[in-house]
């Protein structure tokens, strides 16, 4: 057992308070004032900062290695626009030194997985910074189908010459493997009936069939206005659920977008909004986007899509919107309880709730205080990271 003591808590799903915070066996136990626990290491936490562990919603750390250029390169399989049977879980190398840098700032979960080179690339999982091996550390596997539109599969494939050059030719091949998928689950049914039916196995389409039947998400790049709107008519027409991932254009279409989520999609995934502008439909990136977004109702996540925004500068992130206007409470909950719930595990992690994972951040300051630093991390009830003594 172990008790933190007097902490300034800003749990997420209530006022912020001094008091305690009781974990055993991995998870919180209990969350209140003057708590006692005969038996448990105390840790005093007077004058000190206590968040939920914070949540990277998009990145491709342990898929692009710290460091290792080529050989540490595993998230784009570029040999074909179409490869939703590839899973993040056999490319993430759980070694890479950046997950220690990202427990060291306070990260405690990532959402990691292939990258935007093709149409349909394969599967994101959901896993913890810290622990022995990726057996210990991973929360869910896949945790999400990735997708992408516009310049980054127009780029890959027009080089090699092959389809898709065109915007057109991306959603022509999204629709076609979506429909693929479905007579694929058709044929299953059927075979069901009658075995002689049975088709032979398509690990491609047999990966697909969870996300028409809704029980998972596909997070879908998208950084044009156009192409935000595509993403949602391609899943109002299969009937599946999606986030927006990156969203640079989101800002312009505010109003639109929050209709848009109301159909029972999973949200939007904001970011990376401290890099340049490498690419011509990121002309419109702007710091300002997340206050737009929160004066229009929508709830969203930030990312920091690693290796473009080193990981560790999540909170960095957050402190730069809230410069920009957002409100301090609402840029914490995107890397916290909103990302949680945008990515479907508020269950278990996102805010200092009795029954969740015991994942802590704790400050010497506010988190989002640039001159603050993270003086202990707690994994699972285990301590990550401490420079507290």
């Amino acid at each position: 057992m172990l008790l933190l003591k007097n902490g300034l808590l800003n749990c997420m799903d209530r006022p912020a308070f001094v008091g305690d915070i009781l974990i055993e066996n991995g998870k919180i136990v209990e969350v209140g004032e003057r708590l006692k626990a005969i038996g448990a290491d105390v840790v005093d936490c007077d004058g000190l900062y206590i968040t939920p562990g914070f949540i990277d919603a998009h990145c491709h750390v342990g898929m692009w290695e710290d460091g290792m250029n080529e050989e540490g390169a595993d998230g784009n399989e570029c040999s074909d626009p179409i490869t939703p049977q590839m899973r993040g879980l056999d490319g993430v190398n759980p070694f890479d030194r950046c997950f220690v840098e990202a427990y060291e700032s306070g990260i405690t979960t990532v959402l990691t997985g292939p990258g935007s080179a093709n149409v349909i690339g394969g599967q994101f999982l959901a896993m913890k910074t810290a622990g022995r091996c990726l057996d210990d550390m991973l929360i869910k596997a896949p945790a999400a189908m990735k997708a992408a539109l516009g310049e980054n599969p127009k780029g890959v494939y027009s080089e090699q010459k092959s389809s898709p050059y065109t915007r057109m030719a991306i959603a022509s091949l999204f629709r076609e493997t979506m429909v693929e998928a479905q007579e694929y689950a058709h044929k299953i049914a059927l075979g069901s009936e009658d075995p002689e039916k049975q088709p032979d196995r398509d690990l491609s389409l047999e990966a697909l069939l969870p996300v028409l039947s809704g029980t998972l998400p596909m997070k879908i790049h998208a950084h044009r206005a156009d192409d935000i709107l595509t993403a949602f008519r391609l899943a109002d027409e299969f009937d599946i659920k999606i986030s927006i991932e990156h969203c640079t254009e989101g800002h312009l279409i505010a109003d639109v977008l929050r209709e848009k989520l109301k159909n029972g999609h999973t949200g939007v995934v904001l970011g990376p909004i401290i890099s340049e502008r490498p690419k011509i439909e990121m002309r419109n990136l702007d710091l300002r986007a997340p206050k737009i977004l929160y004066d229009a109702g929508i709830n969203f996540a930030l990312m920091t899509d690693h290796p473009v925004i080193p990981i560790q500068y999540l909170p960095l992130c957050a402190a730069l919107c809230v410069r920009e206007g957002l409100p301090e409470q609402s840029a914490l909950e995107a890397i916290t309880i909103n990302a949680a719930k945008i990515t479907g595990l508020s269950k278990q992690i996102g805010s200092i709730t009795p029954g969740k994972d015991a994942d802590i951040a704790i400050f010497n300051g506010p988190a989002l205080d640039v001159r603050s630093k993270n003086v202990c991390t707690i994994i699972n009830g285990r301590i990550a990271h401490n420079i507290m003594m």
